[in-house]
C-alpha cells in the first residue's frame, strides 16, 4: 500500500485510558469559553470584503436570460410627491444654466426631475460608503414605502440589497442576518447576498455558517473574487480557533501559530 505524507502533526506520544467524570466535564467547558471570548474579539477586527452593489450581476444575468431583474436598472419610475433627497443641484453654467434658470423663474413651474431607480440606489450606496448610515436606511425605508403606497409593480433588487448594508454598518446585525437570508431565499443565484451574510456571521463569530454561506455565494459564482477572499479569511479563522483549543489544552506552539494567523487576518 502506497504511504502518503502530508503537513507534519503533532504526533501523539503517548495514551492513557481516561474515564470521563463530571470535574473533566466542567473544565473542558471551562476550556471552550477561554478560547471562544479572544477568538470572538478577534473576529470583530476581521476585515472581511462585503459587497456594496448589485448593478453588474443583475445586468449579467439580464443579458445571458438566466435572470431578469424585476425593475429595469434605468427609465422613469413613479412620480412621488415626497422628495427622498433634500439638496439643492450644483449649478450649471453656459446657456443650459441660464434656460434651466428662467424656467424656475416662472411662476408654477416645477422644474424637477423624478430620479431613476438607479439614480437613486447610486446616491443610497454613495451615504452608505460616506458612513450615513442611519440617514441612508431611513431614505430606503421611506423609497419602500413610495413604492408600495404607489403600488409599483416588481420589487426593488438593489434597494433590498443596500438595506441589508444599512442594517450590517449600523451593527443590527440579527436583523440583517434576516435580511440576507430573505433575499437569499428570494434570489439564491445572486452570490452578493450569500457573501455579505457570511460578512455578518464572521462579525458574531459564527464562523461555520460563515463558512456554509461563502459555499452557496461560490455555488451561485464560482469566479466571485469577494467570496474567494473571504472563504480564505474564514478558513484561517477557522484554523485559528483550532490552534487556540489546542493551546488551552497544553499544545506548545499552537498560541504562535494562532497569533500568526491573527497578524494575516488583520491585514487589509
Amino acid at each position: 500500500m502506497q504511504r502518503y505524507t502530508a503537513t507534519p502533526f503533532q504526533p501523539l506520544t503517548w495514551y492513557r485510558p481516561v474515564s470521563c467524570n463530571l470535574r473533566q466535564l466542567l473544565t473542558a467547558i471551562l476550556l471552550s469559553s477561554a478560547v471562544a471570548m479572544p477568538l470572538a474579539k478577534a473576529q470583530s477586527g476581521t476585515t472581511m470584503r462585503p459587497h456594496v452593489d448589485l448593478s453588474a450581476t443583475l445586468q449579467q444575468h439580464a443579458a445571458g436570460g438566466r435572470y431578469v431583474t424585476k425593475v429595469p436598472l434605468t427609465g422613469p419610475d413613479l412620480a412621488v410627491d415626497d422628495k427622498l433627497f433634500v439638496d439643492t443641484p450644483p449649478p450649471e453654467g453656459g446657456w443650459k444654466g441660464l434656460a434651466r434658470l428662467l424656467e424656475a423663474l416662472a411662476p408654477n413651474v416645477d422644474t424637477s426631475l423624478p430620479l431613476t431607480p438607479s439614480q437613486i440606489t447610486d446616491r443610497i450606496s454613495v451615504m452608505l460608503d460616506q458612513g450615513q448610515n442611519q440617514q441612508a436606511l431611513d431614505i430606503i425605508d421611506r423609497r419602500m414605502a413610495q413604492r408600495e403606497a404607489s403600488m409599483a409593480i416588481g420589487t426593488d433588487v438593489q434597494l433590498l440589497f443596500l438595506r441589508g448594508r444599512a442594517l450590517a454598518a449600523l451593527d443590527r446585525n440579527d436583523e440583517a442576518i434576516e435580511h440576507y437570508l430573505t433575499m437569499t431565499t428570494l434570489y439564491p443565484e445572486l452570490p452578493e447576498p450569500w457573501n455579505n451574510l457570511a460578512a455578518v456571521y464572521v462579525k458574531q463569530g459564527k464562523l461555520d455558517m460563515a463558512l456554509d454561506a461563502l459555499q452557496m455565494a461560490l455555488k451561485a459564482d464560482p469566479r466571485y473574487p469577494a467570496a474567494m477572499e473571504n472563504m480564505g479569511r474564514v478558513q484561517l479563522l477557522l484554523a485559528q480557533r483550532s490552534f487556540r483549543q489546542a493551546e488551552a489544552l497544553g499544545a506548545v506552539d499552537a498560541g504562535q501559530h494562532a497569533q500568526s494567523i491573527q497578524s494575516l487576518v488583520n491585514q487589509p
